[in-house]
């Protein structure tokens, strides 16, 4: 990779390196491991940084002085998923995380999830103290992410969890970080359900939202209490908060229309402004010390883009890029000045490394990378492509071709991304990287519905769930089969969540392409799905279900049309199903479901179940177990040689 850590490079220029020898390909755990760096957080004051590494299934939190790169803290955090460290100040970090299951010391029944907790890890005594467990209803869960502000020069830290017996109310705690205690800092009405605080702390905005109608309400706070600013009937898609807008003062909202999503900002005394013209999912940017709206990134085509509305921020920024030339640079943090930033460097020959910049000294310091045990030589090149659906839709993707091997007739794998609301990246991907590294070209297709390419785009893909979206597929596979790439008689197909519905759909709906299949937590019956999802989430996900299924009712007979298992009759290739216990997004009886089917019918199936694994493989162990699978499998009915 880019050596070892603290190499000191100037910005001014792009590092060289030597060309290595070929040699056989790395082990599947150098892919398949959970990554070495998972999170890189600065301090306010620049002079730390908070590193979550993992070593096996463990995770560690280390705190690394910049200056002279001693490491003055360290906390195993253990199998715990970290999904978010925050700095309250020098000298507390809150770290939360995740597990599956129901929240401990709770007597009314709730569906198995995944539940949130907060931890105060205090640098100075060294403890690591829960937050919230002082709050009989809250039963110690937060209800949305702890959120850091400084108020009267002190960092403080609120989080939103319930208040009251009868269901509880999303409501805003303080947290006292001198003795870790919860203060009720806002209750909230009986139909809260999201908090927007100001740059003190104080709260601005609050959104409610009644189940009977439907009714959406956006709530400001005036010298005389809250006051309804808009209310709208919203049965699916209800507006976000989202932020502080460019002031500090407006708010910054995304709301839907028939055109899409769009940005707007509201004035503190309710006045909605226009959609704000800004590119297909376009995220915000915000101060990490004012916390107002100073920016956006986006991916534009295969361009990662981030637009400062200051030009003297732009230019800043452009800089930072331009020091490593010909790479994707990402924002991971800054310190509350901004003269250090923490990115993320993604290398087409190198992989992905971590990096803070010094806008003072105009240096750089590698920390390393997730992928840390890769070497130039075991990382594939991806390559952009561009085709024609058979209906004429313009589509892109993205091709990855294993080392050492003519791009001609190679044997394939389809590897779909999840969502389908979701799209591909250009840049490194561990899954795609291990399957190439074994011999395999591997396609990733931005079909029709995928996100990030414009409202036009994405509408393309409503109801097209099993049908177009597939067929964008297998449309890929016959374009790359004309240009002699590959070869169209050794073409499998692999993927997770949406991806492993495609996966079984392949060979059942789209017949004729594909010689095995292999899908992740994948979907098979899609009355099923909606019935348990209508179960666990009540109507929130109706609207999904509808646009992308094109059902209008759960008998509609277009479920059973694009239900793989409805129609193992057409399978003629052995098919692998893995899934994991642990799964609140796709449950695991939609794997059971498709096997069952199959071995009714004779045919070929293989069910791997993975024990405490969720549905984004979180834990080292079981996420490896998948790879080597898959790999196996794929050796086995689609040799690459």
């Amino acid at each position: 990779m880019r050596g070892v850590a603290q190499i000191i490079v100037a910005l001014a220029g792009a590092c060289a390196f030597s060309p290595l020898a070929a040699q056989a390909a790395a082990p599947l755990e150098a892919y398949g491991k959970l990554p070495a760096i998972e999170r890189v957080v600065l301090s306010p004051d620049g002079a730390d940084v908070a590193v979550i590494a993992t070593n096996g299934e463990d995770r560690q939190l280390s705190i690394q002085h910049l200056a002279d790169h001693k490491v003055t803290h360290r906390l195993l955090v253990g199998q715990a998923k970290v999904r978010l460290i925050q700095w309250a100040g020098p000298e507390h970090l809150i770290i939360t995380t995740s597990r599956t299951g129901v929240p401990e010391n709770i007597d009314v029944s709730v569906h198995r999830r995944e539940y949130f907790l907060a931890f105060d890890y205090n640098l100075t005594t060294g403890k690591l103290k829960q937050l919230l467990t002082d709050v009989t209803y809250a039963m110690s869960t937060l209800a949305g992410m702890p959120i850091v502000r400084t108020v009267d020069g002190k960092p403080a830290v609120f989080v939103p969890g319930e208040y009251g017996k009868e269901g509880g109310e999303l409501s805003i705690y303080r947290i006292d970080l001198d003795r870790d205690s919860s203060i009720l800092a806002q209750e909230g009405f009986p139909e809260t359900r999201d908090w927007l605080l100001g740059s003190s702390g104080a709260p601005v905005a609050q959104t409610t939202y009644d189940d009977r109608d439907h009714r959406w309400t956006l709530k400001l706070r005036t010298s005389a209490g809250w006051r309804e600013s808009r209310a709208i009937e919203a049965e699916h898609e209800p507006p976000a908060l989202l932020g502080l807008g460019k002031d500090g003062h407006t708010l910054l909202v995304e709301e839907f229309s028939d055109d899409g999503y769009h940005m707007h900002e509201v004035a503190r005394d309710g006045t909605w402004g226009p959609a704000l013209d800004l590119p297909p999912n376009a995220e915000p940017i915000f101060d990490p010390d004012r916390h107002n709206w100073i920016g956006v990134r986006a991916l534009v085509g295969d361009e990662s883009r981030v637009v400062f509305f200051d030009p003297a921020d732009q230019k800043i920024w452009d800089g930072v890029a331009a020091a490593f030339k010909g790479e994707r640079v990402s924002l991971a943090s800054w310190s509350k000045d901004r003269r250090k930033i923490a990115v993320m460097v993604d290398s087409a020959e190198e992989g992905p490394d971590y990096a803070i910049v010094d806008l003072d000294s105009h240096q750089a310091t590698w920390l390393g990378g997730p992928y840390d045990t890769l070497k130039p030589e075991d990382i594939s090149a991806v390559k952009p492509i561009r085709f024609k659906a058979v209906d004429g839709l313009e589509l892109t993707g993205y091709l990855t071709l294993p080392r050492g091997r003519e791009p001609k007739a190679l044997p394939l794998v389809v590897f779909p991304h999840g969502g389908p609301a979701a799209r591909d990246e250009p840049g490194f991907d561990w899954w795609s990287q291990a399957m190439a590294s074994r011999g395999y070209a591997v396609l990733q297709v931005n079909y029709r519905g995928s996100a990030g390419f414009g409202w036009a785009f994405m509408k393309a893909g409503f109801g097209q769930w099993g049908r177009k979206m597939q067929t964008d597929l297998s449309d890929g596979v016959r374009w790359l089969s004309g240009q002699g790439v590959i070869d169209p008689r050794r073409v499998c197909i692999v993927g997770a969540s949406y991806g492993g519905y495609a996966a079984m759909a392949g060979p059942t709906l789209d017949p004729g392409v594909y010689r095995c299949a292999a899908s992740y937590a994948g979907v098979s019956e899609l009355r099923r799905m909606i019935a348990w999802s209508k179960e666990q989430h009540g109507r929130g996900d109706e609207r999904y279900w509808e646009r992308f299924m094109g059902a209008s009712r759960p008998d509609d007979p277009t479920l059973i049309e694009a239900s793989p298992a409805l129609h193992v009759d057409k399978l003629k290739v052995p098919m692998l199903l893995i899934h994991g216990k642990d799964d609140t997004t796709v449950p695991i009886e939609q794997s059971i479901i498709m096997a069952n089917a199959m071995k009714e019918a004779g045919r070929p199936v293989e069910l791997l179940v993975l024990d405490s694994t969720d549905h984004w493989l979180t834990r080292g162990e079981t996420r490896l177990a998948m790879l080597k699978a898959v790999t196996a499998f794929l050796e086995k009915n689609n040799p690459p040689n």
